[in-house]
This record gives structure tokens, C-alpha cells and sequence, in this order.
């Protein structure tokens, strides 16, 4: 029993013992601190603590146990937590200990965290205790534990769209499931708030919805005639309920039904003279309708066809064209414009228009004769013969261009050119020859352009046995020739006709021919080059291109040969474009011809499979060449004087034209200016816009082609008088003359200038003035073959006849010739200017008359009284002084003398009355029926005048009655 007892106590001592030494050891830090190895976190954008799972505690082992509820137990501090630590660089957050007993603490933001610059976080963290000892030195870490912290959202931002603006394009009728897709973005960093919920149209009552994705459809078919154009407002939504903050626009334009063709064609182009090339398609392009195409052909067309003969073409005269292109010496124009020297094409019916060139027409009843002396009656080989031709359809009969024929008795045609079926043929009998052996006589061309109906250019170049025909520049050979015998010799003369043939043994015309003809030429003794031919066929119209370098390989063009119209091949659509917009017109003739030219542009576009997939409608329009300011050739100078007979006679004869001056002008309205300084008038009259145009006339340089100088009255008698002029000087100056009966003509293109320095040289001699008293030309110019012609430009000649001193010397009353003053270096004769006249002796006939004149005149002053002589006698100084001139009227009939009252013309600067006075004695003057020696003088003439000469002279009209008088 006492051994139980014992037992018993030894083990409470053991239990205390056990207790004291725990109690003691507790004091010791032993254990480190034990966290979590990973926690998460989250923190919201504008808060700063973070929600960590699990939560953030720290336990110590030292710490002691708690065996039963009445056992108190006090925890030290080594088994206390005192901090976290975190580790990592530039962390945002810190741990903050809560409780230190039971090692609780927390993890939040240092400063204000941005989700949209880090969305998470991740860091390491060591908690540890507070260690042995006052300092506690003896501190114990625990691992570390990695901590994930998310930084949540908050709605901040609001959409925005990508583009500023969208814009689509759809075909009218047709109902799209997308047209377009507008795009907004949100600068949120959360899935839910960064993302794009809806969108909306703002715009009211449009057919247009939006899906949440941002595509846009129609909800019904569009209609290009109601709307062109639909402006849609449209805004988006993120989905925390965000709207954009700037709704955006969307365009939708509305285009017709697809339909391939050129679209931004101008159906009407103007074209103003004198501007060189204008642009026909500057915005033009081909609408494909999206086809996959390999190759696109277009063909444009200028019809110029109704223009003159084809097309814009100078209308000189062909004979003149010829010269021009370099064609020698020797051409004959055997259809040349009527006029005076050139008149056996008078009765032809003519196409009317000056505009363009001059034609003639040939209806199938009418041909023309060929004067002789024109063209010899046998060509000199080789020659050539040249023609523009319009014909068609063919006909069974032959129809005759030229012909050479027997002129009596005999049928025969020696050669002539004719159409036959279609056929043109030349027919070219030889001269008889020793040997009559077969020669080639016909030659037969099978041509399409024969009968087309439209004008083309023909030249036959012979020379035998061989000849080569030019069609438009272009050669062709012969189909067939046949052979004849040449003709027997014979002595009939031969007719050569135009228009049909000359039957001489039945004297009547047969073969006419059909159709339009113009420049008919034949020159002898030489070829045409393929130069002047090419030169002739030109026109002076057509269609243009400047290739640009970026294309010029991607794209080919070829034009026909007179450029009325090209072919453009390529495969690139925009390249294609760019050289139909540099296409141009280009008219270079000074005055081109008014009217329309008709445009069309035919296309052909091929797809992969080498086929016309697409067809392209013809696209047509006009240019319309506008009128251009047409010239005014002016005719001036002297119209008016005389000379003495024996300048009429002598070698070099009388001058005509020594001052004629050739202007051409044209009319030009230009904007008024207006003075700084206007008046109130001026101010009033701005008002009307007529007042704002004004017309100015402007010179300008062209050359002529003809002028023509003729007699008016009787024609000129070749046995006592003619026009002259010095060959030498005509054809220095690149000029040719033609002289006949009716007058003189100069041909040829060439300057205004040159053609007065020739007009300037024609003298007109009369070695029969006996009868002659006056003799009245005209002049006109011409340019372009009649198309502008100048004023007519008349000049009169008086003729002085000096009486000889010997005759009638004791009847000088009898029978006065003339009275010519003896004061004055140039005569005025009835109110001209007798320029450069010589003086002449005055004769005792005259000396006599003038006496007794004045002895009478001074007889009756003394009469009046004194104050009428002294009157009288101051008349007579002033006609001294001034060196007045005389005009007496008589009626020689009677032989009777009658002297009308002097008149005093006082000086430009006396009184009003004096000068109505003076009007009224000039209008009485013209009253009277005044003959054509002593017409008055032009009013040219008197403004040249100075004003004190006008002034100071006296001007006395002698009228006579010459019917009477024998010479």
C-alpha cells in the first residue's frame, strides 16, 4: 500500500515536472512561422484592399497549447507574428499585420491602380515572428508564398470608332445582306466593359438596319431615281451601357443598275477655232460591271464625210493646192472656180457653200467643153491626172470623167477616164506608129471606193506602158489590161470634155456621168511623188492622242491614214481609261469650216475564255466646231485721178494702184473698262449689260489667192490699149497672171503684202486717147478659193488732152480742149487729187478764155460799185495766195462760155453759219446731175487734208457736154 502511494505521487511530481519544463521551453523560438503557399487576390480599380483567398494568416509552433479550459496559457513573444514581408520589384502593395496573437493580417494598394496599364499582379510573401530576446534578434521567416492579385474593372472609357467616317456604294434593286461594317473600340481592360454590345442608327425613317457586329444592310430595295445618296448616323454601346462618345457618318451612295458602257461621256464638244487640240474624253471611263476581262478593243469615229470633199481641208484652188505641196511647174486646172479668165465652168451647179470646198456636180444631163489652148490636145508622156470623185451606186453605161475625143466627123476617143460597173478605167489610145502591133490601151481598176457614195482622191500616174494608181494614198495595181491598135493618123482637131464624151460625128455628148467632182488636174511631162500626193489626200482635221509614258506600253493605238479614226487595244482597264482621256481633236486651218462632225466610239471586251463576255454600247456624240471670226479684206487708196495723154501713150503707161493698201481685220467683242473717275451716266449705264461688251476691230495676217482686176464699161480693145505688168515681178513673188478682154488676174496663195507690191506694178497703157476721156477699173481679192472676197475697189482715170498751140490758134473760143491751172505741182480735177500729175503749159486758147473772163467779171464790179471791186479784187489775192483752181461750166454745143459765181470757202474755224452755208452749197452740187469727169471728192480724201489747206482753198466745178465734140 505504501508502495501505490508512492507511485502515485511520483507521478504527479513527474506531471508538474513535465509542465514546468514546457512552460520553460516555450520561452525558447523554436518554430518558424507557417503561412499558405499561394493566394489570390482581388482589388478593385479605385479601391485599395484586396480580397485574398484564402485569407492571409500566419501560425508559430511556439506558441503554446491550450489542454483544457481551465488551463489559462500566456503566449509570448516568440510566438507572436510581427510583419509580412514582400518581395519583388516595384510591388504596388504591402501586408499590414491585423493581429500579432493570431498572426492575421492584410494585403492592399500602395497608390491607385490602373487595370489598363496591369491587369494582374504577382509577388511573393514571407511572414515571421517576433523572435528571442528585447531586440528580437533571434526572429524566425516562414517560406515564402506566392500571392495572384487581378485588378477589376471599372466602366471608365467610352466607344469610340475606328474611321472617321464610313462610306459605301450599292446597286439600286438589289437588297444586300452586309453593305458595310462599322467598327467601334472601348479602352476598358475588362472583358465586359471593353467589349462592344450594340450598335444603333441614329438617323431616323432610313431602310437601313445594324446587327450587334456592326454590319449595315438595307431592309429594302433602293431606288437610284428616289435617292442618290443616304447619310446614316450610327452610334455603339459597350456593355456596361457605355454610348459612344462621337456618333460617326455613313455614306451610301446609290448607283443605277450596273450596265457596261462608257459612263462620263459628253454627247456635245465644243470646239473653238484657233485653240489646237481639245480633249473629247477627259472623264470618261469604261464600267465593266466587275467581269474579269482579258482585253478591250475600241474603235473611235470621226465622220467628216458631208465636210467639203472627206474632210477640213484648205480650199485653194487646187492649182494652187499643188504649188503648195511642192508640185512642180505645168499643173492644169481643168475644173477651176468661175471667174472672168476661167469661165467654162460657169453653168456647172456648184454645192453652194464657200465654207468648205468648192464642188461640182454632175446629175447625168450636163457636161462642159473644155476651151481650147487650156491643155494641149496631146499629152506629153508620162503625165498624170488627178480628181476628187464622190459616185455610186454603179450603173450599167459607162459614165465619163474625162474624155479626149475627135472634134468632127469621127467618134474616136484618143483617152478619156471613165467609171464602168465599179470599174475605173483609163483608157489610152497610142499615135499611129510603123509598126501597128497590139499596145496596152485599157487599164481596169476594180475598186469599192468607185461607188460608196463618199469623196475620194484619185491620181493616175502614166507612164506608158505602165501606170500606177493612188486611191486616197494609197496604191493599187491593175486587174486587168487589155490592148489595141493605135489610131490611124488623122487631121480633125480633138475636143476634150469633162462630165461625158464628145460624139464628133454626131456632134452631140453622150456616157454622162453621175456624181460629184472637184480638182481635176492633168500635168504633162511629169509624175506625181508619193509626197505631193500624200499632201493633197491630208486633212486638216482629225483625232489626236499623247500617249502618257506610264501607259504608252500597256496600251497600242493605230490611226487610219487621214486620222479620222483610231483603234486602241489593251488589257488594263485603268491604263485603257487614261489614253481615252487624252484622245483630242485638232483642227489646224485658220478658218475651219462651222458645223457639226459626228463621234463614235464602238468597244469590244473579251473575258477569260476568250469570248465577248459583256457588250459595251456604241457611245455617240459631236464636236461642234463653232463659227470663227471671219475676215474682212479692206481695199483702199487713190479711186480718183488723172494724167495727161502722154503718159497714156509713152512705154511705161499709167500707174493704177500706186497707193492701194491691202488690210484685213476682224471683229472681236472684248469687255468694256471702265474709268476710275465715272460719271453718274456711267454709273446708270452699268446697269445694262449690253454696256459691258464692246467691238473692237484687230488686224490680222492671212494670205489670198486671187485678185482680179477688171474693166468696167466696154472691155478692153487689145488693138490700142491694155493692162500690163512685169512677168519677172509676178513670178518673184511666187505669183501667176492671166490676162484677157474683160482684164487681168493674179493667182496664187501667198502674203497680202506681196500681192500689193504686184497690184502696185500694173500700168494701164492707151496709144489711142484721142476719143478717151475716162476709164474706170475694179479690183477684189480674194482668199480660200471665194470664200472671203474683199470690197469691190474702183478706180477712175481721167485723161488730160493738151491742145496743140498751132490749131485754131485764131479760134480759141471755138473748140478748148481743157483748162489746166499753171501753179500747182498736182492738179485737183472735179474735187480728186490728180496725184504726181505733170503741169502743163497753159495754152493761148485758154490764156484767152481766162481774160476775157476776168475782164467781164471786173466790168460788172465796177457796175456794182466800188465796195464789189474792192470785194472783187481781195477774192482775187485769196485765189493768188492759195492757189485756188478753177471750174467753169460750159456748153460747147453753143460754144458758149457761162462763168459761175466764185464761192469763198472761209477757214475750218469760222463762224457756224459759214460752214451750214458751205454744206448747203455742197448738197446743191450733189443735186445736180454731174458727169463723170467731175465727180466730187471721197471723203477719205478731205480727211487726209490739213485743216488750214481745207480751209484755204477754193474749189471751182467745169462741167461740159462732150456729146457734141468731134476729135
Amino acid at each position: 500500500m505504501q508502495i501505490r502511494r508512492y507511485k502515485h505521487f511520483a507521478s504527479v511530481v513527474g506531471l508538474v515536472l513535465g509542465l514546468l519544463c514546457a512552460v520553460e521551453a516555450a520561452k525558447v523560438n523554436k518554430h518558424k512561422p507557417w503561412i499558405e503557399t499561394t493566394y489570390h487576390g482581388i482589388v478593385t480599380e479605385n479601391d485599395d484592399k484586396v480580397l485574398l483567398d484564402p485569407p492571409l494568416i500566419a501560425l508559430d509552433k511556439d506558441a503554446p497549447l491550450r489542454y483544457a479550459e481551465s488551463f489559462e496559457v500566456t503566449f509570448t513573444k516568440e510566438g507572436e507574428i510581427c510583419g509580412f514581408r514582400i518581395h519583388g520589384q516595384n510591388v504596388p502593395f504591402e501586408a499590414v499585420v491585423l493581429d500579432k496573437s493570431t498572426g492575421e493580417g492584410v494585403i492592399r494598394a500602395k497608390d491607385k491602380l490602373d487595370c489598363e496599364l496591369q491587369k494582374e499582379h504577382t509577388f511573393t510573401i514571407q511572414a515571421y515572428d517576433c523572435g528571442e530576446g528585447p531586440d528580437g534578434a533571434n526572429m524566425k521567416k516562414s517560406h515564402k508564398a506566392t500571392v495572384h492579385i487581378q485588378v477589376n474593372d471599372i466602366n471608365e472609357y467610352s466607344p469610340v470608332f475606328k474611321e472617321k467616317s464610313y462610306k459605301a456604294t450599292v446597286i439600286e434593286g438589289k437588297k444586300y445582306d452586309s453593305i458595310l461594317k462599322v467598327e467601334a473600340v472601348d479602352a476598358d481592360c475588362s472583358f465586359q466593359f471593353s467589349q462592344i454590345c450594340s450598335y444603333e442608327i441614329v438617323t431616323p425613317d432610313v431602310p437601313f438596319t445594324v446587327d450587334k457586329d456592326g454590319f449595315i444592310k438595307n431592309t429594302e430595295k433602293l431606288n437610284y431615281s428616289k435617292e442618290r445618296m443616304y447619310k446614316l448616323t450610327v452610334t455603339a454601346y459597350d456593355c456596361g451601357k457605355n454610348r459612344a462618345s462621337e456618333d460617326v457618318l455613313v455614306k451610301i451612295n446609290i448607283k443605277p443598275t450596273c450596265k457596261p458602257g462608257w459612263q462620263g461621256f459628253n454627247k456635245r464638244i465644243e470646239y473653238e477655232p484657233g485653240t489646237g487640240s481639245l480633249a473629247l474624253f477627259p472623264s470618261m471611263h469604261l464600267e465593266t460591271c466587275e467581269e474579269p476581262i482579258t482585253s478591250i478593243q475600241a474603235n473611235i469615229e470621226l465622220e467628216t464625210n458631208h465636210i467639203g470633199k472627206g474632210c477640213d481641208r484648205d480650199t485653194y484652188s487646187e492649182k494652187s493646192l499643188h504649188k503648195l505641196c511642192g508640185a512642180s511647174a505645168g499643173t492644169v486646172e481643168l475644173l477651176p472656180a468661175p471667174s472672168s479668165s476661167a469661165n467654162w465652168t460657169v453653168g456647172l451647179p456648184t454645192d453652194n457653200g464657200h465654207d468648205s470646198d468648192q464642188v461640182f456636180e454632175f446629175n447625168g444631163t450636163q457636161a462642159i467643153k473644155v476651151p481650147e489652148g487650156v491643155v494641149s490636145t496631146s499629152l506629153k508622156e508620162p503625165f498624170t491626172v488627178s480628181v476628187w470623185m464622190r459616185h455610186g451606186p454603179g450603173a450599167r453605161e459607162k459614165e465619163t470623167i474625162l474624155c479626149n475625143s475627135d472634134k468632127t466627123e469621127m467618134n474616136r476617143h484618143h483617152y478619156s477616164l471613165y467609171v464602168h460597173n465599179c470599174h475605173l478605167i483609163l483608157l489610152l489610145r497610142q499615135d499611129p506608129a510603123e509598126t501597128e502591133n497590139y499596145k496596152p490601151a485599157e487599164f481596169h481598176w476594180k475598186l469599192d471606193q468607185v461607188c460608196d457614195k463618199e469623196w475620194h482622191h484619185y491620181v493616175l500616174n502614166v507612164e506608158f506602158p505602165s501606170v500606177a494608181l493612188f486611191v486616197d494614198g494609197a496604191t493599187f495595181e491593175p486587174f486587168l489590161v487589155t490592148e489595141d491598135y493605135p489610131l490611124h493618123s488623122s487631121k480633125i482637131d480633138m475636143q476634150l470634155t469633162i462630165g461625158a464624151c464628145w460624139q464628133g460625128g454626131n456632134a452631140r455628148m453622150s456616157q454622162f456621168f453621175r456624181g460629184n467632182l472637184a480638182g481635176l488636174m492633168i500635168r504633162s511631162g511629169k509624175l506625181e511623188n508619193k509626197k505631193v500626193i500624200d499632201c493633197l489626200y491630208t486633212c486638216k482635221e482629225g483625232l489626236d492622242v499623247q500617249l502618257p509614258e506610264e501607259v504608252a506600253s500597256a496600251v497600242k493605238v493605230a490611226f487610219n491614214p487621214n486620222q479620222s479614226s483610231l483603234t486602241v487595244e489593251g488589257d488594263d482597264i485603268e491604263a485603257f481609261d487614261k489614253v481615252m482621256q487624252h484622245i483630242s481633236y485638232l483642227n489646224s486651218r485658220q478658218f475651219p469650216t462651222p458645223g457639226i462632225r459626228h463621234l463614235r466610239v464602238s468597244t469590244t471586251v473579251k473575258c477569260f475564255n476568250e469570248e465577248t463576255c459583256i457588250l459595251v454600247p456604241e457611245a455617240a456624240g459631236y464636236v461642234m466646231v463653232l463659227q470663227p471670226e471671219e475676215p474682212k479684206i479692206s481695199l483702199s487708196g487713190i479711186d480718183h485721178f488723172a494724167r495727161g495723154a502722154a503718159e497714156f501713150e509713152s512705154p511705161e503707161g499709167v500707174t493704177l494702184f500706186p497707193e492701194l493698201r491691202i488690210v484685213s481685220t476682224i471683229t472681236r467683242e472684248v469687255e468694256a473698262e471702265t474709268e476710275p473717275e465715272a460719271t453718274e451716266a456711267t454709273e446708270g449705264a452699268e446697269d445694262d449689260p449690253t454696256v459691258q461688251e464692246t467691238v473692237v476691230s484687230e488686224e490680222i495676217m492671212h494670205n489670198l489667192d486671187t485678185c482680179e482686176v477688171t474693166a468696167l464699161g466696154d472691155e478692153l480693145d487689145g488693138e490700142h490699149e491694155t493692162l500690163e505688168v512685169d512677168q519677172a515681178q509676178v513670178q518673184q513673188r511666187g505669183l501667176e497672171m492671166t490676162s484677157s478682154n474683160l482684164g487681168l488676174v493674179l493667182t496664187g496663195v501667198n502674203t497680202m503684202a506681196n500681192y500689193e507690191q504686184v497690184l502696185h506694178l500694173i500700168r494701164y497703157k492707151n496709144w489711142h486717147t484721142e476719143a478717151l476721156f475716162d476709164r474706170k477699173f475694179k479690183l477684189f481679192c480674194s482668199e480660200l478659193n471665194g470664200r472671203y472676197i474683199s470690197n469691190d475697189f474702183k478706180v477712175e482715170v481721167n485723161v488730160i488732152h493738151t491742145a496743140n498751140p498751132m490749131d485754131h490758134a485764131n479760134n480759141a473760143m471755138v473748140q478748148p480742149n481743157f483748162i489746166n491751172p499753171v501753179h500747182h505741182a498736182s492738179v485737183d480735177l472735179s474735187g480728186h487729187n490728180l496725184v504726181n500729175a505733170h503741169q502743163a503749159s497753159v495754152v493761148p486758147s485758154a490764156a484767152t478764155i481766162v481774160i476775157v473772163v476776168c475782164v467781164s467779171f471786173l466790168v460788172f464790179m465796177i457796175i456794182l460799185g466800188v465796195f464789189r471791186i474792192r470785194s472783187a479784187h481781195q477774192r482775187t489775192m485769196r485765189d493768188t495766195e492759195g492757189g485756188k483752181e478753177n471750174e467753169m461750166d460750159w456748153d460747147d454745143s453753143a460754144l458758149t462760155i457761162t462763168v459761175n459765181p466764185m464761192e469763198t470757202y472761209e477757214d475750218q474755224h469760222s463762224s457756224e453759219e459759214e460752214e451750214e452755208e458751205e454744206e448747203e452749197s455742197e448738197e446743191g452740187e450733189e443735186e445736180d446731175d454731174i458727169t463723170s469727169a467731175e465727180s466730187e471728192s471721197s471723203e477719205d480724201e478731205e480727211a487726209g487734208e490739213p485743216e488750214d489747206q481745207q480751209g484755204a482753198s477754193r474749189q471751182q466745178q467745169l462741167e461740159w457736154d462732150d456729146s457734141t465734140l468731134t476729135y
